[in-house]
Order: structure tokens, then C-alpha cells, then sequence
């Protein structure tokens, strides 16, 4: 049986240990070990009954670990991702119980997929993407390293998300849309247009507001 570690003790890491137990009561797969996180007092005022193990810079992976990145920006999560990678770090996959996945559906590692996803044919999925409650995939749909596509969103049949793609709760993107590397769709939008690299777009139907730079949360330091 192997160790999971969680990186990221935040709100969405603490969501995480919950998806993360449901599955061990339901299939035994691991043994939860705790969290790296660069604040060693992230969980004490929640009780977590799962320690913080060390930061991510120090902490060295050890052979029957496997690691799920929760941490919600997208180029911050693969920055992540590419240091633990390069001192050896294997990373798991997530899908709650409650979560349907349909056939011939590709799941890269470290990818989470949280209660009551529904991913249904043909889809494919990259590296360490993560699908929030409630969120749903569509057919023959593409999504890339790093997105995050939070909860209630739908991205519909033949959609295509760009790497690090970042999807506001309740956004929907239109059948066949593509969104570009690093792009936002604000919350409630609507993307019914394709969407430019590094731009962020909102409303209905989503308009491009101003473009940025990936986004890096500098309080990671891998």
C-alpha cells in the first residue's frame, strides 16, 4: 500500500484529505501520511488528524510515496509538480466515488476529480488537472497539463482546454471552443468564442478583459 502525500494544506488540500478518505474507505488504496506545506502551522486552528510533514523545498520523497498537488493556480501546481518530479516523486490519481468516468477516458497522473464529477466518453485528460465538485466533461474533449476547472463548470463535447487553463465556478465552454494556454474564464462566463493565450475573459457570452502572464503564487517555493 502506498503513503499519499497532499501538497497543500489550504482550503483546497483539507477538501482534498475528505475526497482522499472517502476513496480509502471505499477501495484501501492508501495510507494517508499528511501534507507538505510551507506553513507549518497551515492546519492548527482546523484539527486536522493529518500532520504537515515538512515543506515542499525539503521534503524528499520516499519510496512508497505518492503525491496530489492540491493547490488551485495552474502554473504554480506544474511549477510544483516539475520539482517534486525531478527529486523522484511519483504522483497518484484521484476519482471519488461518487464521480463517473465513462469509457475510454485518459486520466493523466496527479489529475483529481472531486465528488460528483461526471467525465463521460473519449476524454482526454493531462497531467495533475483538477476537476471540482459537480464539474462535468463532455465527449471527445481535451483538456491540457495544469488546468483547473472548478466547481460547477461544464466544458462540453469536443471543447478544448489549453495548458493551465483556469475556469471559474458555474463557466461553461461551448462545443468544439478551444481556450488558450494559461487563459481564464471568469466565473459564471460563457465561452462561445475561441480564447487567446494568457487572456482572461468574462461574461455572457465571455469577452476578453486583459491579458496576463501565467500566474505564479509566490508563496510556493519548490
Amino acid at each position: 500500500m502506498k503513503n499519499l502525500v497532499i501538497v497543500g494544506a489550504g482550503g483546497f488540500g483539507r477538501e482534498v484529505l475528505a475526497w482522499a478518505e472517502d476513496v480509502c474507505a471505499a477501495t484501501g488504496k492508501w495510507t494517508i501520511k499528511g501534507f507538505l506545506d510551507d506553513n507549518s502551522e497551515a492546519l492548527t486552528k482546523f484539527g486536522s488528524p493529518k500532520p504537515v510533514l515538512g515543506s515542499v523545498k525539503e521534503y524528499q520523497p520516499e519510496l512508497d510515496d505518492e503525491f496530489l498537488i492540491a493547490i488551485g493556480t495552474p502554473a504554480t501546481r506544474l511549477k510544483v509538480a516539475e520539482s517534486l518530479a525531478a527529486r523522484g516523486a511519483v504522483f497518484a490519481t484521484l476519482v471519488h466515488p461518487t464521480a463517473i468516468v465513462g469509457p475510454r477516458v485518459e486520466l493523466g497522473e496527479g489529475t483529481i476529480i472531486c465528488p460528483r464529477c461526471v467525465v463521460t466518453c473519449d476524454v482526454k485528460i493531462g497531467r495533475h488537472v483538477i476537476l471540482n465538485a459537480a464539474a462535468t466533461v463532455g465527449h471527445d474533449a481535451q483538456v491540457g497539463d495544469g488546468c483547473t476547472i472548478n466547481g460547477h463548470c461544464d466544458v462540453t463535447g469536443f471543447a478544448s482546454l489549453g495548458e493551465g487553463t483556469f475556469l471559474g465556478s458555474h463557466a461553461a465552454v461551448a462545443p468544439g471552443i478551444r481556450t488558450g494556454r494559461y487563459s481564464v474564464v471568469g466565473a459564471s462566463s460563457v465561452a462561445i468564442r475561441n480564447v487567446p493565450d494568457l487572456a482572461t475573459v468574462f461574461g455572457v457570452p465571455a469577452k476578453k478583459i486583459f491579458g496576463h502572464e501565467p500566474i505564479v503564487d509566490e508563496n510556493w517555493q519548490p
